[in-house]
């Protein structure tokens, strides 16, 4: 693995968590946040962390400075060049981190109120929801500088379809936030100022359902979307029966029938 040097003592991801709630937010906002491999690692060790705590409910990712993030550390991959077991390295222990977020019991927001490009724009891309600012911008614009964003294509090509995908990946060009969210980058786009109103709805809505049937839906979402149609039906038929057993799934049918509030009982 990376030996991972910081350059100061200042932590790589800052923690909140208040009612259920948990806010990831990256702490390298001069810099544009980049995901270097001490930055890789620490998002990897926070969501391995969380994993486990049935205190945390839902995770938001929210990042300091002006952007979100500008993707990969430039600086630390120049530095390797011609060094392939060293990028092969880091992007295997980036694509891992990646698809922990999928993986993750919690659903995961992405609050982006700034520039969110390259493997920035592959982070929105492989979080739950994504609730962007109006003066958010996305972007694959590795094609720029010699280098294709192949990586970050993945997530995004399963957010916004192949042509859209393609475009990013050949032009490199910045689209705006109300074109993200045409194109399926995003769920909502709202003022600067309306940010995290917009993400408490979601929150707060999340907070109201139950934690043990959310664990088992999303768990069987990322399962079965790349699969072929008879495995996929099999598979959440098997997810459904399961959830069917959960005390939870018959209080809240015995809360519809009597017109009450539902009490979960937990993860």
């Amino acid at each position: 693995m990376f030996a991972h040097a910081q350059v100061d003592d200042r932590p790589l991801v800052l923690r909140d968590q208040a009612a259920g709630v948990l806010t990831l937010t990256l702490n390298r906002g001069e810099r544009f946040n980049p995901l270097s491999s001490a930055m890789i690692a620490a998002i990897a060790a926070e969501l391995r962390t969380i994993a486990d705590d049935p205190s945390v409910r839902v995770v938001i990712l929210a990042a300091l400075g002006k952007g979100f993030s500008a993707g990969h550390d430039l600086k630390e991959m120049r530095a390797h060049v011609g060094d392939k077991r060293w990028q092969l390295e880091l992007f295997d222990q980036c694509g891992r981190m990646m698809m922990s977020f999928t993986t993750l019991p919690q659903p995961v927001i992405a609050r982006v109120h700034g520039i969110a490009t390259a493997a920035g724009c592959q982070l929105v891309s492989m979080c739950d929801l994504a609730v962007a600012a109006d003066a958010a911008t996305f972007a694959l614009p590795g094609v720029n500088i010699g280098v294709f964003c192949s990586t970050p294509a993945v997530g995004v090509a399963r957010n916004v379809g192949r042509k859209r995908a393609m475009e990013m990946l050949l032009t490199g060009d910045l689209i705006d936030a109300q074109t993200a969210l045409a194109w399926g980058l995003v769920n909502r786009v709202v003022p600067t100022a309306a940010l995290d109103d917009e993400i408490r709805r979601f929150t707060d809505i999340i907070l109201a359902r139950s934690p043990a049937a959310i664990r088992l839906g999303k768990q069987a979402f990322y399962r079965q979307i790349e699969r072929p149609l008879e495995d996929a039906y099999r598979l959440t038929g098997e997810t459904m029966a399961c959830n069917l057993l959960l005390d939870d799934a018959a209080e809240g049918m015995d809360a519809f029938l009597a017109k009450r509030s539902a009490v979960w009982q937990g993860r």
